[in-house]
């Protein structure tokens, strides 16, 4: 009978001291030190004392020796050193009951206070011994070893948590300030949040974080960098989801300091050819230039591409990491460039007046167009004049050079399309900022004269040095592409329709070692060279051609160069992702300011519940609920009212306006 013993049982991770008045068999109703009363199984007893109290006692009285009974047993418990009980019996392989272990500690003679103490001691510890069936197993000595690391990382992150939240409490109030050491994780926690959302693989913790600085929710997350002037308002967050390299180390850029561009032994001096650029006005990166000369009733073609090749070797620091950035980043308020600006803006860019190494294509046409011979040579050039599109688009029809470059282009583009070339080029959508930060779109066509002269000397330097390679049996990474599934007719289509849905039907581009026809551009065999300031595989493809032109022989095998390729196609997938998601997430926040204005757009799909359509001005696509009673048809032009833009989301709620 358990009436009126003093019985203890665990609950909420703590041992209670009770006395049972009354003894029901399948349950003992029991009085606590609180004046409570409770009902549990006499499966949940976890020691049952010799000594009573008077249940009929006085509740007073009761309680009193209660609770002193409980408090002597907590006393005893204070003079119990866990740790030194579990070294004296650790290493047997056994279990022990509670009072052979109380013995132990407190000699033989033992009560039922030193029996509870000692389980209330080894209970709370949890570090050296283990309940099991009513006896303690000692811990084996390397679970020891975890759980106290284990322990001590939680008190460190504890003690972090608390300094961090303190920090960013601080901050907050008083404004950005530069996170110390300390508090760098704390920034980092806070860019995993605000990246990847409920996915972070520290979630738990951030929103520990949050909470104790007393901020709700980690969709505050981007917010919080910045306002603590980590992030700016419009920050690319694809660049920390995509793990994209932004910056170079200090190592690196000394580095860059010692790369030389000039490696005259072995190079034609084309010093003397009037070398000029054509580039957007805001580029700094210069790799190609032309130069045209009309010599015995030919055209003198040169095509001088910056060689980066002769000063990046193979394997070198920087090469390694133009390796793992695959390409330059060219974003609407940031350039992310392959190589440290030293080299991209300045060493390997052919700047006005500036001795430069080049890797030049000499090409000679009859006055018809049609090529007679060709050369590829190591060179030194010096631009002299810088050109900007809308410079050359100005005067070339009555500028000597630029007329007949650009006639030659024509000639060049005519023959391509007689090879089954096909043209879908589309304007490109720029993001303009004016000096109040306002956000407008302009779109830059690709077919103004100046773009498709230089366009098509690019794809002219490409073709020939794919020749060059393929007859030479060098291995390089050649582009093909198979014939279209289709060929869609333009007649009587809308352009911008007949491109969407023309590009539909094209087959992917295949970049491999092997030469293929490239029947997009209506060539039988194409690579890519002509940009190794700003993309690894052309770096890669001018090291392979010039170590043929001055050694002989191939740098690289296909074994080589398929791994080059294994490793760097996917990189510069992210960064196509990165750059696309971006320019939406402005087209979005232009959209943001334009609430119930109209826009032209065509309908590009019919679905069963939705149209998915073009907006016209910027050639963002996006979808439209399909209303009853409304049937637009594919390739309908079509005005839309813009109703919500949400550029964080990617969302764009849009309705047909009263126009259509």
């Amino acid at each position: 009978m358990a009436y009126g013993k003093i019985i203890e049982y665990i609950d909420q991770g703590r041992i209670h001291c009770t006395l049972c008045i009354q003894d029901k068999g399948n349950k003992l109703h029991l009085l606590t030190t609180h004046n409570q009363q409770l009902n549990i199984s006499p499966k949940r007893v976890l020691l049952v004392s010799g000594s009573s109290i008077d249940p009929q006692g006085s509740r007073e009285d009761i309680l009193h020796r209660l609770k002193q009974v409980d408090l002597l047993r907590e006393k005893l418990k204070e003079d119990i050193r866990v740790k030194d009980l579990w070294e004296l019996i650790n290493g047997e392989d056994e279990s022990f009951d509670y009072r052979y272990l109380a013995q132990l500690c407190f000699g033989e003679d033992v009560t039922d206070d030193h029996i509870s103490a000692l389980v209330r001691a080894l209970f709370e510890d949890k570090l050296y011994f283990k309940m099991k069936d009513g006896l303690f197993v000692p811990c084996a000595e390397k679970k020891v070893e975890q759980t106290v690391r284990q322990r001590d990382e939680e008190a460190l992150k504890d003690e972090r948590l608390n300094m961090g939240s303190a920090w960013l409490k601080e901050a907050l109030l008083k404004g950005p300030s530069r996170a110390g050491p300390d508090n760098i994780s704390v920034i980092d926690m806070l860019v995993e949040l605000a990246v990847h959302g409920k996915d972070s693989p520290n979630v738990k913790d951030g929103i520990e974080l949050l909470s104790r600085a007393g901020i709700r929710g980690i969709e505050e997350a981007r917010d919080l960098l910045v306002r603590l002037g980590v992030w700016e308002e419009d920050e690319p967050v694809d660049l920390y989801r995509f793990n994209i390299r932004r910056s170079f180390d200090d190592e690196l850029i000394k580095e860059s300091f010692r790369v030389s561009g000039i490696d005259a032994g072995g190079r034609a001096d084309l010093r003397n050819l009037p070398v000029f650029t054509v580039d957007g006005p805001t580029t700094r990166d210069f790799d190609d230039a032309l130069s045209i000369e009309f010599l015995d009733d030919h055209i003198h073609v040169g095509i001088h591409i910056a060689d980066v090749a002769g000063g990046i070797p193979p394997d070198s620091p920087i090469d390694r990491e133009a390796f793992l950035r695959g390409s330059s980043l060219y974003l609407p308020e940031r350039l992310i460039p392959m190589l440290p600006e030293h080299l991209s803006d300045d060493t390997f860019s052919l700047l006005e007046g500036r001795d430069r190494p080049a890797i030049s294509l000499l090409a000679r046409f009859d006055m018809s167009g049609n090529l007679d011979d060709y050369s590829l040579t190591p060179s030194i050039i010096k631009v002299r004049r810088h050109w900007t599109y809308d410079d050359v688009n100005e005067i070339y029809d009555r500028d000597d050079v630029f007329s007949n470059l650009h006639r030659l282009g024509e000639l060049l583009r005519k023959k391509r399309i007689e090879q089954g070339a096909l043209i879908l080029s589309l304007p490109d959508p720029s993001i303009e900022f004016d000096e109040k930060a306002s956000i407008s779109i302009k779109m830059i066509s690709q077919e103004t004269p100046s773009r498709m002269m230089v366009a098509e000397m690019m794809i002219l330097y490409n073709w020939l040095a794919a020749r060059f390679c393929r007859d030479n049996n060098i291995p390089i990474l050649f582009r093909g592409q198979k014939e279209p599934a289709e060929r869609l007719s333009l007649e009587g289509a809308d352009y911008l329709y007949y491109v969407f849905m023309q590009r539909r039907k094209l087959l992917p581009l295949v970049i491999n070692s092997e030469p293929n026809p490239h029947s997009g551009l209506g060539l039988d065999v194409y690579t890519n060279l002509t940009s190794p300031i700003r993309r690894y595989f052309d770096l890669v493809c001018q090291r392979q051609v010039k170590h043929f032109i001055v050694h002989g022989g191939s740098l690289y095998n296909k074994e080589e160069l398929e791994k080059i390729r294994l490793s760097v196609s996917p990189v510069i997938k992210d960064l196509n992702t990165v750059k696309k998601n971006h320019m939406n997430y402005w087209i979005l926040k232009y959209f943001q300011g334009c609430i119930d204005r109209e826009f032209p757009a065509i309908i590009l799909d019919v679905m069963k519940t939705k149209y998915r359509l073009i907006m016209r001005d910027c050639l963002y696509v996006t979808e439209m609920k399909r209303e009853q009673g409304r049937d637009l048809k594919a390739g309908m032009n079509i005005t839309v009212r813009i109703k919500k833009s949400d550029p964080r989301e990617g969302v764009l709620k849009i309705e047909p306006s009263g126009k259509n």
